[in-house]
């Protein structure tokens, strides 16, 4: 079989409902790396709120911070850092508002400020995370690969004047902060060309919003059962739920395994 990469999201994918691998899943990572075939998550998540699935499914591949980072074998082969001219704006701007921010750095991340922590607790929680411990000067030293700003949808409008950033929503309370031209989907590119696999031989999973591009980029695109209708949308196949057996039903589906 010619050889393919794989990309995974973490929540709603990998994970089922209870934040643990189904031994489905399980299985069907192991038949894809004893194919020889690229098998790599693709997460919003750190390094630092990844590393626990990284080491318990095995992965040596991994796209980080929605794409702002890129491992072959554990080897940093692409960062793609936020523009710091647009995010101190960003921050100033948002403290105006009294809305919160967190900064990302590959293994740590830490809040700028206090004006709602029970809004922020909401969405870490929602990821099995805990709330971060404030830093105001954490932004300033680290390589700031996302952020999050915690704000619901009516300010979803609000900070349309970025043209290096760019918002994605991940929690009815929280979005991820990105490069403007970084994404999941760019990032597997990358990878996919540094390896020799072809666009048409990439085959991703997904669920939330900041999966649409890599589900419609890839030569298929998995949603699963559990994604929302726009999500959905964007794949060309649908599968069952992260709890039912999403994965490893699409792998048989697709002869993959």
């Amino acid at each position: 079989m010619k050889r393919k990469l794989f990309a995974f999201d973490i929540d709603g994918t990998l994970l089922d409902t209870n934040k643990q691998a189904l031994d489905s899943t399980r299985e069907a990572l192991d038949k894809l790396r004893k194919a020889g075939h690229l098998v790599t998550i693709a997460t919003g998540r750190s390094r630092f709120h990844a590393q626990e699935v990284i080491r318990d499914l095995a992965f040596t591949n991994y796209i980080l911070c929605n794409g702002a980072a890129g491992f072959l074998d554990h080897e940093q082969v692409y960062k793609n850092l936020l523009d710091r001219e647009q995010l101190d704006n960003f921050v100033k701007e948002a403290q105006d508002k009294n809305i919160d921010t967190a900064f990302v750095s590959l293994d740590n991340i830490k809040r700028y400020s206090s004006n709602h922590v029970g809004m922020m607790e909401e969405a870490m929680h929602s990821f099995g995370a805990v709330l971060p411990e404030l830093d105001q000067y954490f932004v300033e030293e680290q390589d700031i690969y996302q952020a999050l700003a915690f704000f619901d949808q009516n300010y979803d409008h609000h900070f349309s004047s970025y043209d290096k950033i760019r918002f994605v929503r991940w929690h009815e309370k929280s979005v991820d902060v990105v490069p403007h031209d970084g994404s999941k989907a760019a990032t597997i590119l990358h990878l996919a060309e540094q390896v020799g696999i072809a666009q048409e031989d990439i085959i991703s999973f997904g669920d939330g919003q900041n999966d649409r591009e890599m589900l419609r980029m890839s030569g298929i695109g998995v949603a699963m059962g559990n994604a929302v209708p726009e999500v959905q949308a964007e794949a060309k196949l649908v599968t069952d739920t992260n709890d039912e057996d999403g994965i490893w039903k699409a792998l048989k589906q697709l002869s993959m395994i």
